[in-house]
């Protein structure tokens, strides 16, 4: 037997396990979305599809899911890239500044959303009683009774609970450049951007397209922050498709349409991760 067949034999109960976990979930997701799932007393068929097709509410809360999942990833990558190369920096005490930049994303998302909620509060809240201290407004503005202002504060909150787990890995990307690229750049006579731009982002790329593809798929996945601190609302202003399955299930009790809704979002989730994973295995091979 080859050392190929050997290690598959030990890690063929964990792939069994793993299918078990992942496979029979998402076959029965789509199953029942199709209404051919045991017990189901409607009509086999692509009805579900038709009526997603054709939902405007389910074509809304799309669109805040592409657009939440693009701010909040553009967020992520910028803020995350930031910090990573401030902690990067050879200063004292960055121990501490690590430890600190990584407290958001210990906080759980629900936890988050009702936290960043009472800190919107138009009348206790801690932002509205910042910026009025400052000076920069002269009344409390209602953050979450606008739709408008309400998506954009869920972002910023999710910007600010998301960005440590980007930071963590472009950080890790950082500290394995060698210093002697730098050295040898700054021999030839370049700037410190230059070098930012010819060394630094050259040797992150792999690492940036490993966040981004990730994060993506994690935001567009998250629910407890945006139920937390709105519940979709004011309106359904700032409903994502994960909300939106969990109403239709647990709510309304529509368990084959919210199968259907998750069929989707994942199909879209998979359009994005299935040529990453090709790509690695191609490097890996």
């Amino acid at each position: 037997m080859t050392d190929q067949r050997v290690g598959l034999f030990f890690a063929l109960p964990a792939i069994i396990l793993l299918v078990g976990i992942l496979g029979f979930p998402a076959v029965a997701a789509i199953l029942q979305s199709f209404n051919v799932l045991w017990g189901s007393g409607d009509v086999p068929g692509i009805a579900n599809y038709v009526q997603l097709a054709m939902d405007p509410q389910f074509w809304q809360a799309f669109r805040n899911t592409t657009l939440f999942v693009a701010s909040t990833v553009s967020i992520h990558i910028t803020l995350g890239l930031c910090v990573a190369l401030l902690l990067n920096a050879d200063v004292k005490g960055k121990w501490l500044f690590r430890v600190t930049a990584i407290l958001p994303w210990t906080v759980p998302d629900v936890i988050s959303g009702i936290l960043w909620r009472f800190m919107f509060d138009p009348l206790a809240g801690f932002v509205n009683a910042l910026l009025t201290t400052a000076g920069l407004i002269a009344a409390p503005i209602d953050w979450l009774g606008d739709p408008q202002l309400a998506f954009a504060a869920v972002v910023f909150a999710e910007g600010w609970r998301g960005y440590p787990f980007i930071m963590l890995i472009l950080l890790a990307g950082l500290q394995s450049i060698g210093q002697q690229q730098y050295e040898a750049a700054q021999l030839d006579g370049a700037s410190t951007w230059q070098c930012f731009m010819h060394v630094t982002i050259p040797n992150l790329k792999p690492m940036l397209l490993v966040a981004a593809v990730l994060d993506l798929i994690w935001q567009a996945r998250l629910f407890g922050l945006v139920f937390g601190m709105t519940s979709g609302g004011p309106g359904n202003a700032t409903e994502v498709m994960p909300l939106l399955i969990y109403r239709n299930y647990f709510e309304f009790f529509n368990a084959s349409y919210a199968a259907s809704m998750a069929v989707v979002l994942a199909a879209v989730m998979l359009v994005f991760a299935v040529p990453y994973v090709r790509s690695s295995l191609k490097k890996e091979a």
